[in-house]
């Protein structure tokens, strides 16, 4: 079985450590790592088999593992994925954001070749990702529409230069239009499906962004258009949101989990 290493242990590190705790995923967590030591160790208390706690983020890349699990923030990717790689382990990538700094991206790209490793970019909260890499060549215009509760958006960098009081929303309110590249830097922990989109299609400045804060809603819901000469196609999904964090789609856990099963498994593989 496949050795894994967890660097972040929130809400989508917790429900991946007990996943492959219960089996669920045919692999070992042998390590994890969170800037929250108490993180760690509360994590480390729910499970069976227990992962050795290392004490900084690179010690994690230097155990006998076999894949790290990035499930922290984008600094997170920026201080840890190339040591991952040059140590010559796969990496799994959740804050896939951080991929859209175009000399981030080149960096791993290069790296991956260079030790023959790879990265994993699980589908996360949206769905279609197949299909708009199969018409990438086609793409004409690619459409993003998130809509969540307005305390999911709390803490955002957008906040911190906007005339929006996030705690004064009390209606269905429009509170960013752009590109992805754009929406990804000011919506760090939210917007990670921008990021996945970019990767799949146009790329993050014209792949074209827009969120929506509304306090009637209990749910995340992303809303995907795209044109092209191939035809069109739309998908909507409307996800619950994980009840220890709000920021992130309970679809996402699942998501990371399912690839996970993937990468670990010798069973027939459907999709991509």
């Amino acid at each position: 079985m496949k050795k894994i290493g967890l660097l972040g242990c929130g809400a989508i590190g917790t429900q991946i450590a007990l996943a492959i705790d219960s089996g669920k995923i045919l692999a070992t967590l042998t390590h994890v790592y969170d800037q929250s030591k108490e993180a760690s160790q509360s994590l480390v208390s729910k499970l069976q088999n227990k992962p050795q706690i290392v004490e900084n983020s690179h010690l994690l890349s230097s155990q006998p593992i076999d894949l790290v699990v990035e499930a922290a923030s984008q600094d997170a990717v920026n201080d840890v994925a190339l040591s991952v790689l040059q140590n010559r382990k796969d990496l799994m990538i959740m804050s896939v954001g951080a991929l859209l700094d175009e000399s981030v991206f080149e960096v791993l790209s290069d790296a991956c070749k260079e030790f023959k490793k790879t990265i994993y970019l699980p589908s996360g909260a949206i769905a279609g990702l197949d299909a708009l890499k199969s018409v990438q060549s086609e793409l004409e215009s690619v459409i993003l529409t998130t809509t969540k509760n307005p305390k999911s958006f709390k803490g955002a960098k957008f906040f911190e230069t906007s005339d929006i009081d996030v705690e004064k929303i009390n209606e269905k309110t429009t509170i960013f239009e752009g590109s992805a590249k754009d929406a990804v830097k000011l919506f760090p922990a939210n917007i990670n499906v921008a990021a996945l989109l970019s990767l799949a299609g146009l790329g993050s400045e014209k792949t074209k962004v827009k969120i929506v804060a509304d306090p009637n809603t209990n749910k995340n819901t992303h809303e995907i258009h795209a044109e092209g000469k191939f035809g069109k196609m739309s998908f909507k999904i409307e996800n619950i949101p994980d009840e220890n964090n709000p920021k992130t789609s309970r679809l996402a856990m699942l998501s990371a989990i399912q690839r996970l099963r993937q990468i670990c498994s010798d069973d027939i593989q459907i999709g991509t």
